[in-house]
């Protein structure tokens, strides 16, 4: 697996793996590539002679892995890599690079706008932007000060840092989701901060009594924090970005919640929070049936929110499924492994009432050692999936990490690696019809 990518380093290697498999003891397991059930019940598969790569990145100048998913603004996509770029000082940055912000033509041109050098600008952006007034907002998971920024980026590439997280007590760290514009105010989320809830996560010492922050922030620097995230029963450590209905924010935490028989510190839940910062449960993961540690954002389709478990459901190996505004949740679909699709890192997009997402592994079984290098499905409302595309790894790319974008019919994405036959390297930018 290569969920623990440069940057992304809340948790230590055995508490990530413990997150997915149980690694310790301490966490049931509850699913990991290759350890679910290889069938294909219920699984159609369509062509993907649509599938077009656009752009293969090479680490420098253009930027590395990226992690997050694009954003239109006037006919151009926008978006970042966590690594690459140039090389700047501390930590694995050296070796790798701290990021970028690139643009993208849908024909497949390529521009780097912006390289996080050095590192008081911010570094490793694993979420993606978000456009006001014609300037994009974004945020980088360490950097600035130590912890993290929000930053602003115009389309001709000038940056500048508008808030920098100083660290648990100061109001968040290390924020991994985007930014969603409500009436010119920005909201979003750190992985970790605010007020000290429960200590037992069993994760990282440095991380594991902080649970995460909601915030606002005004496109000025403005920052506010709404919620502190405290595990039970409210959940901890936000990864997805919120998206707004009607004035209210719903989002997901990857953690926390309840107690269960399969998450001894909670699978995740999913919970509305008004702007004045007024936080609501609407429901709590339990691993079996029903999925645990949602990853992504949620998407709304006629007032019902539909989202993904990276892990969970009948095959361990996560879900899609439905919640409605008063806390009702169905799950649409169990991943099976093998040729369908294992383990949904991303949300969900709506293209005229179909859903499309991404899988981190499973489809290819020729690839990755047989746990496969991800797909892009399709599921309708009522939960009939079909694999869409597989991707083979190497120079097709492989583990798809972030949501797709819709633009005017034809889906755009991301891998976070491949690209390349010179081993897996940096990731690729693709595009498809479905």
């Amino acid at each position: 697996m290569k969920s623990l990518d440069i940057g992304r380093n809340a948790l230590s290697a055995c508490a990530f793996m413990a997150l997915l498999a149980g690694c310790g003891g301490a966490q049931a397991p509850i699913g990991v590539p290759g350890t679910g059930l290889q069938s294909s019940r219920g699984i159609s598969h369509s062509s993907s002679s649509s599938y077009q790569q656009l752009y293969v990145f090479a680490r420098y100048p253009s930027g590395a892995h990226p992690m997050a998913g694009l954003v239109e603004l006037n006919g151009t996509l926008y978006g970042t890599t966590e690594a690459g770029g140039k090389n700047c000082a501390g930590s694995h940055a050296g070796k790798y690079g701290c990021g970028t912000v690139f643009s993208i033509t849908t024909s497949g041109a390529e521009h780097s706008l912006y390289a996080f050098y050095p590192r008081v600008q911010g570094a490793f952006p694993e979420a993606g932007l978000t456009a006001v007034k014609g300037t994009l907002y974004g945020t980088t998971y360490k950097g600035g000060t130590g912890a993290g920024t929000v930053f602003s980026i115009t389309a001709s590439g000038t940056e500048n840092v508008i808030y920098n997280f100083f660290g648990p007590a100061s109001g968040g760290f290390s924020p991994e989701a985007p930014l969603v514009n409500v009436k010119g105010t920005l909201y979003g989320t750190t992985w970790g901060g605010g007020v000290k809830g429960r200590q037992d996560h069993g994760i990282a010492p440095a991380t594991r009594s902080w649970g995460g922050t909601v915030y606002s922030i005004t496109t000025s620097g403005t920052h506010t924090v709404l919620h502190s995230f405290k595990n039970d029963p409210d959940g901890a450590n936000p990864k997805g970005g919120l998206i707004n209905v009607s004035g209210t924010l719903y989002g997901t935490t990857m953690l926390g919640g309840p107690k269960s028989p399969n998450c001894a510190d909670g699978c995740g839940v999913v919970y509305s929070i008004t702007p004045s910062g007024v936080e609501k449960v609407l429901y709590p993961f339990t691993a079996a049936p029903d999925g645990a540690y949602p990853m992504g954002e949620l998407v709304n389709v006629n007032g019902t929110l539909y989202g993904t478990t990276s892990v969970g459901g009948a095959h361990k190996l996560g879900t899609v499924f439905s919640v409605t505004m008063s806390g009702t949740e169905r799950v649409l679909y169990s991943f099976a492994g093998g040729s369908d699709g294992a383990n949904p890192h991303a949300g969900l997009v709506d293209v005229n009432g179909t859903l499309y997402g991404t899988t981190a592994y499973g489809g290819n079984t020729a690839c990755a050692g047989g746990s496969g290098c991800g797909t892009i499905f399709s599921i309708s409302t009522a939960g009939a999936e079909s694999v869409v595309h597989g991707f083979a790894g190497g120079t097709d790319g492989m583990e798809p990490e972030a949501p797709l974008l819709d633009v005017n019919g034809t889906l755009y994405g991301t891998t976070e690696y491949g690209g390349r036959s010179e081993g897996d390297c940096c990731g690729t930018i693709f595009a498809l019809t479905p």
